[in-house]
């Protein structure tokens, strides 16, 4: 999916914010969780998602999820990554 699309995609499902984010090589962000919902679709590199009982590992052109409140780590790469996110915040 090109970055137009995901952009419109982001926009027709609710998600208040799209920005492009570059992470450093080899960094690594302990358990942590957010207070919204994040789509993202990386762009070049990789970064390793870990969550409840599961692992994954994201390149380029793939999309990933997270719910809000949902406690992860954060693995970006040897080449560090580059990603277009979306987050979506709860209802007020």
């Amino acid at each position: 999916m090109d970055q137009t699309a995901f952009r419109a995609e982001l926009v027709r499902d609710g998600f208040d914010e799209a920005e492009t984010r570059s992470m450093a090589p080899d960094l690594y962000n302990p358990p942590h969780s957010h207070p919204f919902e994040v789509r993202a679709l990386m762009l070049a590199g990789e970064l390793t998602l870990a969550w409840e009982d599961q692992q994954r590992t994201f390149g380029p052109g793939e999309i990933f999820v997270m719910a809000a409140g949902c406690e992860h780590t954060e693995w970006f790469g040897s080449e560090g990554a580059t990603y277009l996110v979306g987050r979506k915040r709860p209802p007020a």
